[in-house]
């Protein structure tokens, strides 16, 4: 196991995240916090980087109003952003951090971003999801 993967273990542990997956030899934990709405984050350890991604639906139609909404919102999101997966049809909420200089806080505020993108922004969400 890597220090870096163990550091990142360490803090989410330390967050109140539960680990319902993990494989360290591929460094990928997968987490959950109910209270926060999040459930199955997927973060890889990917020395140098650390990783963070939760999905958030599939594009069912692509229109250019989704497209559009997703990019303006993502200028409100204060850590991480939306993004399409490598098919185009699955976004995701993603960021990605230095592992060498990552800190408690630095994870803490990406998750506590996406704790709020969900909250905040849950409606659009739904409605994106069932287009």
């Amino acid at each position: 196991m890597s220090a870096h993967f163990q550091i990142v273990k360490t803090y989410l542990l330390e967050l109140n995240y539960t680990i319902i997956r993990e494989d360290e030899s591929d460094s990928v934990l997968v987490v959950e916090n109910e209270s926060k709405g999040i459930k199955n984050a997927v973060l890889i350890v990917a020395d140098p980087l650390l990783i963070i991604e939760q999905f958030l639906f599939d594009i069912k139609t692509e229109t250019l109003e989704i497209h559009k909404d997703l990019l303006m919102k993502n200028r409100d999101i204060i850590h991480g952003a939306f993004a399409l997966d490598e098919t185009g049809k699955k976004v995701v909420f993603r960021n990605t951090h230095e592992c060498e200089n990552l800190d408690l806080n630095e994870l803490e505020a990406t998750l506590n971003s996406l704790s709020l993108l969900l909250s905040e922004y849950a409606g659009q969400l739904i409605t994106f999801s069932k287009n």
